[in-house]
């Protein structure tokens, strides 16, 4: 038995329209390449990975996490802590690229891969292997265990009963499918670690499978990473501490539309803030007689990231001589700042940036579509 499929009301399929019409217009705006396009990509799927890690503790900056898609070294995360930011790297890419390819199927096989990718690099964390025993939660703040799994002996079943009734569920729409693979696969807890991290690439997975577009676009693991103490408190009301199948999953699918609602409104804001930083750093290189390519890191320095002479080099597809003469007028004229001697020295955007931050930082804020539902976590949490 898993935790059931709810049934929605009014308010849900209202929210679910919403959603789906965000995402029409992220589609729309996709279909004409634009330059932007690839740094926009590449920064949701940076903060995805981000935001999952950190529920985890494992807390990087934006541009360590980026460097992880390229298989490039931290700024400056500790080694331990990056080895979970490429293990959980390699495991989303897998689920990007599978989500493509009409020959995937999911099952236990690919779950179980998928952690392996995961945890490779802790081979004491039983990579790919169900637990042999119970599992317990435990809140480090409280020190009291929060949470306690099913029997170690009924795991692979749960799993097998997972990834059925996925299928047998395959007329849900999407959004809902995935939230509850999530709710299903944490409470179900089947490995010894990175259960919460492998529900939350799960729910991506699922999305991408389905068919939504651009899954990096539509995953929330950002924000779930921004929101943790909700996350926690949207699981132990919907819980109550231990596996309890038959218990009511509704407020967990609003948590999540909640979450899908805002994140798409964020996506939707990025993108016209991209739109927008372009044409104003277009402007700033044609004024001063710069290479059009310098508008890329100019863009990626106003989001806030550390630019690296040689991450420009194989970005731009320059020699070193050629990166470094950018570098020197863009630092020259203030547009960006280096920091550090000239081993292991980067740069940072410089005050000639912050007019453009301080025009294109003025954003009207989200609408919530559940303004009740915080509140009635926070009550929850007092129970």
């Amino acid at each position: 038995m898993l935790y059931a499929f709810p049934d929605l009301d009014l308010e849900d399929s209202v929210v679910l329209e919403e959603i789906a019409a965000m995402r029409a217009e992220l589609a729309e705006y996709l279909r004409v390449p634009r330059r932007w396009t690839g740094r926009l990509r590449r920064t949701a799927l940076a903060r995805a990975i981000r935001g999952s890690n950190s529920i985890e503790g494992y807390h990087v900056e934006l541009d360590d996490a980026d460097a992880a898609l390229d298989g490039q070294e931290p700024l400056s995360a500790d080694q331990r802590t990056f080895a979970e930011i490429r293990g959980y790297r390699q495991a989303l890419g897998y689920v990007l690229a599978m989500a493509t390819d009409e020959h995937f199927r999911l099952d236990a096989s690919a779950l179980r891969s998928m952690h392996f990718m995961m945890l490779s690099h802790d081979l004491s964390k039983s990579p790919g292997k169900y637990r042999e025993r119970d599992i317990y939660v435990h809140d480090e703040r409280s020190e009291q265990i929060v949470y306690t799994g099913p029997d170690a002996a009924m795991v692979a079943d749960l799993i097998d009963e997972l990834i059925s009734d996925l299928a047998g569920h395959g007329h849900e729409e999407p959004t809902v499918q995935g939230a509850m693979a999530h709710l299903n696969l944490v409470m179900i807890h089947p490995f010894r670690d990175g259960n919460g991290r492998m529900a939350r690439a799960l729910q991506t997975l699922v999305l991408a499978t389905k068919g939504i577009a651009e899954p990096e676009f539509a995953s929330i693991e950002e924000w779930l990473g921004a929101n943790t103490d909700d996350y926690y408190r949207v699981l132990a009301a919907t819980g109550h501490g231990a596996w309890a199948p038959d218990g009511d999953a509704h407020l967990w699918v609003k948590f999540n539309l909640r979450a899908h609602h805002l994140q798409a409104q964020t996506v939707r804001r990025r993108w016209h803030s991209a739109q927008q930083s372009y044409v104003l750093l277009d402007d700033v290189a044609t004024a001063h007689g710069l290479p059009e390519r310098v508008v890329d890191p100019l863009y990626t320095a106003l989001l806030g990231f550390r630019l690296l002479r040689t991450t420009y080099v194989e970005q731009a597809g320059i020699d070193a001589r050629t990166a470094s003469r950018d570098f020197k007028a863009l630092s020259e004229l203030g547009l960006l700042r280096p920091v550090g001697e000239t081993k292991g020295r980067y740069y940072v955007g410089g005050s000639a940036l912050e007019p453009i931050r301080a025009q294109i930082g003025r954003r009207a804020p989200l609408e919530d579509p559940y303004p009740w539902l915080p509140a009635k976590l926070a009550e929850a949490a007092t129970r």
